[in-house]
């Protein structure tokens, strides 16, 4: 039954997540909050490690949730849950491709769901950063509203978006990389963790 429950859940996460793997954020915060699989915290560790493995970021996120709720199975239950909606749709797609290429109609369906796409991202982003950067819990007790923020956090995550946007046009090749911000995050979580 649980099998049956992985599949069908990344099944609707698949069919309704357009835009990308960060447009599944708000559907797997619902998934956490309706099934109690994991919590809020564990998707920001989701993100991290499903952006700094190969593959699509909400492919990644259905078999790491998967194999952590059902093991190896269930992960790759919640994969194949995930990817068939998006296989199902594009063959559909591609048989009539002519037809929809040249639709003002369909060109104007997805122009319209531009938007919704960026809120659905900008919500992502707005409850990744809640559960980061911002200590709600302690703001509530002392009403400070320098309570409101985890200061080391937010000072940690100004650096790395300062040198990200700095280095970007830089001429050494390893501080444009992404890969190079993750390795750096990653040594500085496991010493501070000490």
């Amino acid at each position: 039954m649980l099998y049956l429950q992985l599949f069908w859940e990344f099944f609707k996460i698949g069919l309704f997540a357009v835009g990308g793997g960060m447009a599944t954020l708000p559907f797997l915060q619902r998934l956490s909050e309706a099934t109690g699989w994991f919590d809020a915290a564990l998707i920001t560790d989701m993100i991290a490690i499903s952006e700094s493995t190969p593959g699509p970021i909400g492919i990644n996120m259905a078999t790491y949730v998967g194999c952590n709720i059902a093991g190896f199975l269930g992960g790759v239950i919640a994969t194949l849950g995930e990817i068939i909606p998006c296989l199902i749709i594009v063959c559909i797609i591609s048989s009539a491709l002519e037809k929809f290429r040249s639709s003002t109609v369909v060109d104007n369906a997805f122009k319209s769901m531009r938007p919704a796409v960026a809120g659905l991202i900008a919500a992502a982003a707005l409850s990744v950063a809640k559960v980061t950067i911002f200590t709600f819990d302690l703001w509530k007790t002392t009403g400070s509203l320098l309570d409101m923020f985890d200061l080391m956090k937010l000072a940690y995550f100004a650096v790395m978006l300062f040198c990200i946007r700095y280095f970007k046009k830089s001429k050494v090749s390893v501080l444009k990389s992404p890969i190079f911000y993750i390795a750096v995050s990653a040594v500085v979580g496991i010493v501070l963790s000490f």
